[in-house]
Parts: structure tokens; sequence; C-alpha cells
């Protein structure tokens, strides 16, 4: 069978995923990751089926990278029989000014992606090293780039610009917003189960370790909350959001930091692990009766509902609020909360459906549509890949 494989490689993870291809469709074939990389690395994959194809764990010195990790995923995945690679695709955080599409790779795209790194170092960096490696190892097998900042490509200029002297917008400097191919495997779904409210105008909430929300009218991109960076908008895991950069200049000028360290305490030690001093993950602070874990939990709830509030206007108004990603899909607790804040909107939360984990989580009675919609965004890398490969081909 011909298949495409799909890779998304983090700090402290690789997952992938194998997708058959028949026709014009696409069938979920392997799904995999390996954790916990540089201290308790585990490769785990199973099949079409949900059937566990592989269980193994590492000593932490033979997986202590995201390199070494990609190796053996590679020595696994040749493993597998029946499967025709024909293309491989990548999730891309930044796509910078220059790419508005997935494309495919060659040394010069490979340069200039990684010219981005600075405004994605949590991310850039490690989605371009399995492509380098690819590139060394299996040559004449097409890799395509899928960028997160592509689908809110096309917003008007005024919405994407900050207010600084022209020649910073034309240099690259502007909002991008993130998330994007998540949004738009939300966006595609909308159609199938509330076509109604999918062309009209819908907030979507990507609620996980990294969080953001997007404002959608006809399914298309018109606001999002992330911005130049990766760390704007929403309060994340490790990440602060929306932050004065007055504060930055505090930090360098009064408190004698460095850019660097500047960069450390943004990406990995605000958020809510620095709110808190407890941790990054939302599980262990809804868990927790410590009064920090309560603060940080409160703070992000308040963000998300301002939020709202902002793509509400962009909006000119609400049919539809969307949750999504790890917190957004299996938080009942953060999904009630946040929905308490949208009543001056017409929004009114079935409690006993929400607690349920349903598809819909409103009343009938609710003038805003509320849902929960499981993100895929391997699948929207696999569809963006096989149509490029075909394309290119023809």
């Amino acid at each position: 069978m011909d298949a495409i494989l799909v890779v998304n490689a983090g700090s402290s993870s690789l997952k992938f995923q194998v997708f058959g291809i028949q026709g014009a469709n696409l069938y979920r074939q392997v799904r995999g990751q390996i954790g916990g990389i540089g201290t308790r690395p585990r490769l785990q994959a199973k099949g079409a089926d949900g059937s566990a194809l592989v269980d193994r764990s590492y000593a932490a010195e033979a997986v202590r990278d995201l390199p070494a990790a990609i190796a053996a995923a590679r020595e696994w995945l040749v493993t597998l029989e029946g499967f025709e690679l024909r293309a491989i695709g990548h999730r891309v955080v930044h796509g910078g000014p220059d790419f508005a599409q997935p494309v495919l790779i060659d040394a010069i795209v490979l340069d200039r992606l990684a010219s981005y790194q600075d405004l994605a170092p949590l991310h850039q960096p490690n989605n371009l090293a399995p492509i380098r490696l690819a590139m060394e190892i299996n040559p004449d097998v097409p890799q395509v780039a899928c960028f997160d900042t592509a689908f809110h490509r096309g917003h008007p200029d005024h919405a994407d610009c900050y207010a600084l002297p022209r020649a910073f917008y034309d240099q690259g400097v502007r909002r991008y917003g993130f998330h994007g191919l998540s949004y738009e495997y939300v966006a595609e779904h909308l159609r199938k189960v509330a076509s109604e409210e999918a062309f009209g105008k819908v907030i979507v909430a990507h609620l996980g370790s990294g969080a953001s929300m997007c404002a959608l009218r006809d399914g298309h991109s018109v606001e999002s909350t992330m911005g130049f960076t990766a760390l704007d908008g929403l309060p994340m895991g490790t990440r602060p959001g929306q932050l004065d950069p007055g504060v930055v200049l505090y930090l360098i000028s009064e408190k004698g930091m460095s850019a660097d360290a500047v960069s450390e305490l943004l990406y990995h030690e605000a958020g809510l692990k620095g709110l808190s001093g407890i941790s990054n993950d939302m599980r262990e602070l809804l868990a927790s009766d410590d009064p920090r874990a309560s603060l940080a939990i409160e703070h992000f709830v308040h963000r998300c509902r301002l939020n709202a509030g902002m793509l509400a206007a962009a909006l000119d108004g609400i049919d539809a609020f969307v949750f999504t990603a790890g917190v957004g899909e299996n938080s009942a607790p953060i999904r009630a909360w946040i929905a308490e804040g949208l009543a001056w909107l017409g929004a009114e939360l079935d409690p006993a459906a929400n607690d349920a984990g349903a598809a819909l989580i409103s009343t009938a009675a609710s003038r805003v549509k509320l849902l929960v919609v499981p993100t895929d965004e391997e699948l929207m890398i696999a569809r963006h890949t096989l149509a490029l490969i075909r394309s290119s081909a023809s």
C-alpha cells in the first residue's frame, strides 16, 4: 500500500503517523510516538484497529535528544511491512512571510525555514531536525512542510500589522497566528457536524500546553490571539501569553537580565508553571488544593474569557464556540468556567452534557452553540502532503 508518513517533532516527544493512500482517500494505519526523550524514553505505536504494535522503553542515555529519538523511530518504522513510502509530511510551526501554503522542501526552503528559528525557538529547530535527517537518508522521498501560520494568512494589513514604522512590517514583523493546522481541521469538521454555524461566526479555542483562540467567519480565519511569535495571547503551560513589552525592557534594563535569560524565562519558566510554582500541567493544577494552583487556573480562565470578547468583537457577534486540543477536549471544569463567561453572548452550558464529554455541550435554548471537537492536525498534514505531491507530479 502506498503511504504517507506524518511527523510532528517537539522538544520532549516525537509523534508520527502512517496514512495509507487509496485513490483520493487516506486511512490512518499507524499512530505512534516516542515520549520522555532524555528522561524516560518510550516508543509506543498502535495499528488502525487500536492494537499495540510496539511498546519499548529505552535507557535515558540511549535516547537523550531528538536526533536519537528520530533514529529510534526510524529503526522501528523500517520494519513495517506492506507500506511503500511516497512522501513525508511535517508540521512546521512558523512559515514567516514567505510561506502561505504547504511547500515541497528542498535545501533552499530548508535554509529559509531555519531563519525563523528565533521566532519559534520551542518548535522550529525540532520541526526541522527530522527533515534534515530524512534528506540525508531518503533524498528521493518528497517532503512537504505544512505550516501552523498558513491558515491565518489573508488577514487585511490593518489586522496583522503592529503600530510600528511600515519598514518593520515589510521585513516580516507582523502578526502571524499559530495552531493553524488545528483550526483548519476544526473548520472543515464543523461543516459535517454543525453546517449552519460552520458558515457563520465561530470562535475556536485551542487549549493545550500551547493555547490560542481564533475567530472564523465562513470557515476562514479573521483574527487570532497569537501574533509575531507563539508567546502572545493566552497564558500557556510555560509561556505567559499577552505581556506588556515594557516588562521585557524592565527585566533587561533594571534587572540586568540578558536577552537569552529573558527568552528562557518567557518560553520555559512562565505561564501556568511560573504563576503556580507547581506545574505546567492543567490536570495537576486542577487536582491541587494549593492556592497558587487556583490562581493559575483563574488567570487562565479569565484571559480566555477576555480574548473571547475580543474575538466576538472582530466577528460582530458569535454563532458557535468550539473547544479543542488537550485541555479543551478533556477538561470539563475548564470548559464550564470559560462558558460561564460567555453568558453575555447568549451561551448557556448544559452541565450534564459537558461532564459527559458530549460533542454538543450547550442547551437547546442557548443562542450560541457550544461544541467540543477533537482536533486532528496529522490528518490535515497528510491531506496537504498528498495533494501537493500529486499536483507536482501532474
